[in-house]
């Protein structure tokens, strides 16, 4: 499994499998994918957070999709097997953004343009090397940001390169532009309402 973030990874975790963290961008997400192919793996599993593009998706929806779009045109399907393992395919689009969208209005247009349901930093980068290596691949993400929401400037500087939480660059950004705090805190719960949907699967998942 490739997630971006450690907190991803600590409910990966549950499941008993393989979990290498990529740092929450598409380079990193193809060094983990590459260690776990090393490992021996099997097969390959992007999981964690993404941003909705669909306007009526709401954070902690859960997503399955069934094919991964690249922002080069590149499609790949993702696995039936292994879609039904994590809980049943559903009928979306998984976009492999290559930065982060921001801004409602950036969604809008993505979604417009793709007909992506929603978009994350690592899916495609799993994809391609699981293709590229003759193996199955499939994708569980939860939505943490809605289609309408703006991301506030605290989240994008907060990641490190190890998918942990920069509290010193979220603080400065505070207090460089202390009007986002109300954003940042809805932020904030939306990501937990994320995580325990999450959570929730994956012990049904792990249930014997």
């Amino acid at each position: 499994m490739v997630v971006g973030l450690e907190a991803e990874a600590r409910i990966a975790r549950w499941l008993g499998l393989p979990v290498e963290v990529g740092g929450g961008g598409a380079e990193g997400a193809t060094v983990a994918a590459g260690r776990l192919v090393a490992s021996g793996a099997h097969a390959l599993i992007s999981f964690g957070l993404c941003g909705g593009l669909r306007p009526d998706l709401t954070a902690g929806e859960l997503l399955v999709p069934t094919v991964i779009l690249c922002d080069d045109g590149a499609r790949f399907e993702t696995n039936a097997a292994l879609n039904s393992y994590m809980g049943g395919a559903t009928p979306h689009i998984m976009l492999a953004g290559s930065r982060i969208l921001s801004r409602a209005c950036e969604k809008a247009a993505m979604w417009r343009e793709t007909g992506a349901a929603a978009v994350d930093l690592e899916s495609g980068a799993v994809a391609r090397a699981a293709v590229a290596h003759g193996l199955a691949h499939a994708c569980l993400r939860a939505v943490c940001d809605p289609a309408g929401d703006d991301l506030p400037p605290a989240a994008v500087a907060a990641l490190d390169g190890a998918g942990r939480i920069r509290g010193g660059a979220v603080a400065w950004s505070v207090l460089s532009h202390p009007g986002q705090l109300g954003a940042l805190i809805a932020l904030a719960a939306n990501a937990a309402a994320a995580r325990r949907a999450l959570m929730r699967r994956v012990r049904i998942i792990a249930a014997p």
